[in-house]
């Protein structure tokens, strides 16, 4: 549990190493690779950004964020691969 007095400064990212606000992908990133969603999913339930943040930060909706955790929950970063996804899904 995250105090609001608490700042979290890292998280672990999906391959276990720490990440901070500088590691993960830009604002302004255009081309979804499975490392950059899998680091934003690891920043957002870590506490490193809010949902709120990441959504805004990278022009999401939570339905398509929701849907990269769902993913990565049921098949890890593999299931985070634009060219896998209609095979996921589901």
């Amino acid at each position: 549990m995250v105090h609001e007095s608490q700042v979290i400064t890292s998280v672990p990212g999906p391959d276990g190493k720490q990440i901070t606000l500088k590691d993960l992908p830009e604002p302004t990133i255009r081309r979804w690779v499975t490392r950059r969603k899998a680091e934003v999913v690891a920043a957002v339930r870590g506490g490193l950004l809010t949902l709120k943040e990441a959504c805004e930060r990278y022009n999401l909706s939570e339905e398509e964020f929701s849907g990269w955790q769902k993913l990565y929950d049921r098949h890890g970063s593999k299931g985070l691969r634009v060219t896998r996804v209609q095979q996921y899904r589901g």
